[in-house]
């Protein structure tokens, strides 16, 4: 595929975020575009085009107590209290139905207390890998883990999890940049990138409480340049050695197909770098191995571009491995991933997915478009209602021939930041940050008005 380099626009000067408890930097701008002065000296990261903030974390201004100086970088850790275990409560009599067994069939709406603190932990998973990521583009060591394993969840602020990490994940593009971008500084040409880590339950009372032995895959959103153009790459690609389906609403002999931007992701690899593909597999294969003869579950964790390549690596391990364990993805503020194929291919194979959306958050509802998943009709009456039912029905199925049509993938938990009286401001990034998602999963009651008016009501009373 043909890329053309987009010229970035000259935007507000950026502000610089510090945390008083951590002394990472996140740059981000405005969404007000304003011309530089001639004479200005514009650095990158004073300079960042518009739809970055769509796709990486911005700080959000809360005015709830639980987020005093909010942020990616700190709301996330703060909303559960993370100085100590984010749980006491056992989960573990029903643990298959919080990762979805059941497709967490009554535990949604309203949102039931145990799942709500496990969605919030593994919330807090993605935002290790935020906190971890070297953002600064100056630094000798940026787009890598700042940390070593053995110390990313304490200068995470993320104490006690009972969890380890056992394996660091890279991803790679496959974009070739053109040659003039190589007097350009070294980070707009970074092709591999840190994108988060495995982590394994080691602790005997989280085990205890958990049911299982948890194992945890948790992805950041986007970061680097090269991952910027690769969001952008929207049209659908079959998947390798794709498995052809026929059901109800698509043509005969379909075949999965993802967005091939996230597919370049996941798959691309380098003679230095394995794919995140590879990694995932190999150590998902050694895990299997070390714990396979006991109760098992593994989670996959990302929040925007690692949503979706979150997604993409339950439908791998679940078509890799014949033994695989139950495989639930968590996914925040995810785009759609692939088309109806891949969500029924992904069902079939038995992966869960609970994607918690913000219906305020325009990344949910990109890529590409939906149609309506209704069987093909066969309509009998005169032959002018049949003509019309048959140029409906051929109309539908070219619209699915098309590389643009995707498929919404899982169990949706729907939010609405513009609900939440705590929050400041409903601009696209505030709702598409990774704290926002967070606390307004902790203060959600129910989408039913009457649920929410009869607890509110018993509250009272009681």
């Amino acid at each position: 595929m043909k890329l053309t380099m987009i010229k970035p626009v000259s935007a507000t000067p950026c502000t610089q975020l510090t945390t008083p408890k951590h002394k990472s930097v996140i740059s981000c701008c405005t969404l007000t575009q304003a011309p530089a002065k001639p004479t200005q000296q514009i650095k990158f990261t004073d300079n960042f085009p518009s739809w970055e903030q769509l796709l990486n974390p911005v700080p959000v201004d809360l005015k709830s107590p639980m987020s005093a100086s909010t942020s990616t970088s700190n709301s996330t850790s703060t909303s559960t209290s993370t100085t100590e275990r984010p749980s006491v409560r056992s989960v573990r009599k029903n643990w298959m139905e919080y990762q979805g067994v059941k497709n967490w069939e009554g535990l949604l709406d309203p949102l039931d207390g145990n799942l709500r603190r496990e969605i919030i932990r593994y919330g807090n998973f993605v935002d290790a890998s935020y906190k971890a990521f070297d953002f600064d583009p100056d630094s000798p060591t940026y787009a890598t883990c700042k940390y070593p394993k053995s110390t990313v969840f304490e200068n995470s602020g993320l104490p006690g999890t009972g969890y380890r990490i056992t394996k660091n994940l890279r991803a790679t593009s496959s974009i070739n940049l053109p040659s003039w971008t190589e007097r350009a500084p070294s980070w707009v040409g970074t092709q591999s990138s840190w994108i988060g880590y495995v982590a394994v339950c080691k602790d005997k009372d989280e085990i205890a409480r958990l049911g299982r032995r948890d194992v945890v895959i948790a992805l950041r959103g986007t970061a680097t340049c090269l991952e910027w153009l690769e969001n952008l790459r929207v049209t659908l690609t079959h998947l390798p050695c794709g498995t052809k389906v026929s059901h109800a609403g698509t043509h005969e002999g379909s075949v999965p197909m993802v967005e091939s931007g996230f597919l370049s992701l996941y798959t691309s690899g380098t003679d230095q770098v394995p794919s995140l593909q590879q990694m995932i597999r190999e150590e998902i294969g050694r895990l299997l191995q070390t714990y396979g003869n006991e109760p098992l579950s593994l989670t996959i964790t990302g929040h925007s571009l690692g949503a979706a390549l979150a997604t993409l690596a339950a439908y791998d391990i679940k078509s890799t491995f014949n033994r695989a364990p139950l495989a639930t993805v968590v996914s925040f503020g995810g785009p759609r991933v692939g088309n109806r194929s891949f969500r029924h291919n992904l069902e079939k194979k038995g992966a869960k997915v609970l994607r918690i959306v913000n219906e305020d958050d325009l990344i949910t509802k990109v890529p590409g478009f939906v149609v309506e998943d209704k069987k093909a009709r066969n309509v009998s009456g005169s032959p002018l209602v049949r003509m019309a039912a048959g140029f409906q029905n051929w109309i539908h199925k070219r619209v699915e021939e098309t590389q643009w049509v995707y498929s919404e993938v899982g169990k949706e938990l729907r939010l609405s930041s513009k609900k939440s009286p705590e929050l400041s401001g409903n601009d696209m990034s505030t709702c598409h940050d990774l704290g926002t998602y967070l606390h307004l999963v902790e203060n959600f009651v129910s989408n039913c008005p009457c649920k929410s008016t009869a607890k509110k009501l018993l509250s009272r009373v009681h």
